[in-house]
């Protein structure tokens, strides 16, 4: 996304609403534990419920990467999902390291 794109979503939606999706499976709703990929399901749940207020979202690597590989395709499947369905999102992939709190304790 351009910074022009990026500023057009902001006039048009009145917000500046960034979304962050940093999933932790143990505060899966129960209705979600059961099916294939929960983590992708819960993101994806949220991303349809927020799309028309939000200007992006925020994945935070570690929640993915504490899962292992299927976090990792869970997150890969969330940033395809935002790219083929919400184009005029802005996408930040939070991959920082020596973070603080819950999300230092993913990559301990």
């Amino acid at each position: 996304m351009t910074p022009e794109k990026l500023f057009e979503q902001i006039q048009t939606k009145k917000s500046f609403l960034c979304v962050g999706l940093d999933i932790d499976i143990e505060k899966i709703p129960s209705h979600l534990r059961n099916l294939e990929d929960p983590i992708f399901a819960f993101a994806k749940e949220i991303i349809d419920a927020t799309h028309s207020y939000a200007i992006a979202y925020k994945p935070n690597l570690a929640f993915f990467e504490f899962y292992g590989v299927q976090g990792l395709i869970s997150f890969d499947k969330i940033i395809r999902y935002l790219n083929q369905n919400y184009q005029d999102h802005f996408i930040i992939a939070d991959a920082k390291r020596s973070d603080i709190g819950n999300t230092s304790s993913r990559y301990a």
